[in-house]
């Protein structure tokens, strides 16, 4: 349920992130020569909101062993929607370079379509621990980009080596897995 959250406040961090409310923020002018205006600012706190949803839902389907097949799915899905539609933002406001993206939708859809071919073998990839890490990077650089804190560039290259990383991992473990079918 709370992926859905996820993919329903992604927009509202574009729609944010795209308003061109005037004067930066008095009291984050010291983060960098052009501080983060108010709907940087409103971006930010949907995107970290939309974000914890994801640790929160985890917790929850462990906590209470609602884990199923459908949410080991959903839940990656969600935050491709979120980190992606952020991206996208953020690429359009000169923030982050293009091809960066293009690397990392890139790895999405190929361990997507290899999650949904398994699937339909009836088997389940669930996400990786480099998988996870890589979304937590994200996350940092994304949060850090919308809310023009230095540092998010970097954090955003390790993000995508992370990224590749753990989509190699994926293709060879999933391939493996597939062949053993």
């Amino acid at each position: 349920m709370l992926s859905l959250v996820r993919v329903f406040l992604a927009p509202l961090v574009l729609l944010f992130l795209s308003l061109k409310i005037s004067g930066a923020v008095p009291f984050l002018g010291f983060l960098e020569d052009d501080p983060p205006a108010w709907g940087d600012i409103l971006a930010g706190a949907v995107f970290v909101v939309a974000a914890l949803t994801d640790s929160l839902d985890g917790y929850i389907a462990r906590k209470h062993r609602l884990v199923t097949t459908l949410g080991k799915f959903i839940d990656p899905l969600a935050d491709k929607v979120l980190v992606i539609a952020a991206m996208i933002a953020l690429v359009e406001l000169h923030r982050i370079p293009a091809w960066i993206v293009l690397v990392i939708i890139t790895r999405e859809f190929v361990v997507t379509g290899l999650r949904l071919v398994a699937a339909a073998e009836g088997v389940v990839i669930a996400a990786s621990k480099g998988g996870k890490l890589k979304t937590v990077f994200q996350i940092l650089a994304l949060t850090m980009l919308i809310l023009k804190i230095p540092g998010g560039m970097v954090l955003m290259w390790i993000a995508m080596i992370l990224t590749v990383w753990s989509g190699m991992e994926y293709l060879i473990g999933g391939s493996k897995i597939l062949m053993e079918q």
